[in-house]
């Protein structure tokens, strides 16, 4: 049996995952759509089957469980799939002191926003790098820009992301694979939900300015980009100024969590 390339996107049942799928669908990608919620990715499938003429694979997988690159590696290879993309867009986090935050969702948040990450661009690198036009996108966040009292656990994954990725970035200078980490902003999606966060008075991007956003910063060979204006003007900011002004002002929630959250 033959192999086929697709570019693999996590988190793809809802918010900025799923519209990445609909995006590299629409330029013709094959695609594999992973997640939980397996009635969702189905339904994306058929979406994108029927508009676009791809292979839309849905892959139920939890990837809080150990060595998710592992597992989703050997169910693509029996299916005969090669990576030619990876976006690693699966995440969670929450809005709480830490102090009350659960022992099990805090390990959850590493996790997915971590391990999962890191995992899976382990397990799929080689095909990335081998790859005609291979492309590694992980989405972290605006909260990863600076440390957000109430969202420890979150921020600190998420700029585990960004550094994590920008390395990568550099690391692939040479070869034909495009690296990027964009940090989104506050996103409509179901994160918020999730984590629990205020909205009251937040302006939201939506999943497909985040999306044009990483295409744009792709055909630039960006290492980085932070997804809206004002977002890339506080991220720029943010590093310049004391940190403990920085942590005070977060503190007392003039930079809220659902201000710097996405999904």
């Amino acid at each position: 049996m033959g192999s086929t390339r697709a570019t693999i996107i996590t988190g793809a049942s809802s918010g900025i995952g799923r519209e990445f799928a609909r995006r590299f669908a629409e330029r013709g990608d094959d695609v594999v759509l992973v997640a939980r919620r397996l009635p969702r990715l189905e339904s994306l499938a058929e979406e994108l089957r029927e508009r676009h003429s791809v292979t839309a694979t849905p892959v139920a997988l939890d990837l809080t469980a150990p060595h998710p690159g592992r597992e989703l590696r050997s169910r693509l290879t029996g299916l005969g799939i090669i990576a030619g993309g990876l976006v690693n867009c699966a995440g969670f986090g929450r809005s709480e002191p830490f102090s009350e935050a659960d022992p099990d969702d805090v390990a959850a948040q590493v996790a997915l926003n971590v391990t999962a990450t890191v995992d899976l661009t382990k397990a799929f690198y080689p095909d990335l790098l081998g790859a005609e036009a291979g492309v590694l996108v992980n989405v972290a966040s605006m909260a990863g820009q600076a440390p957000f009292p109430g969202m420890a656990v979150y921020s600190a994954a998420k700029a585990y992301v960004v550094y994590f990725t920008e390395a990568l970035w550099a690391e692939a200078r040479g070869s034909r694979l495009r690296v990027l980490c964009v940090s989104p902003g506050a996103t409509t999606s179901e994160f918020f939900d999730i984590s629990r966060t205020p909205t009251e008075g937040i302006r939201f991007q939506t999943p497909a300015q985040v999306v044009d956003t990483t295409f744009r910063a792709l055909r630039t060979n960006r290492p980085s980009v932070v997804s809206g204006r004002a977002n890339a003007f506080l991220a720029g900011l943010l590093p310049r100024l004391p940190r403990r002004l920085v942590l005070r002002a977060t503190a007392r929630a003039g930079l809220r969590p659902a201000a710097v959250a996405a999904s």
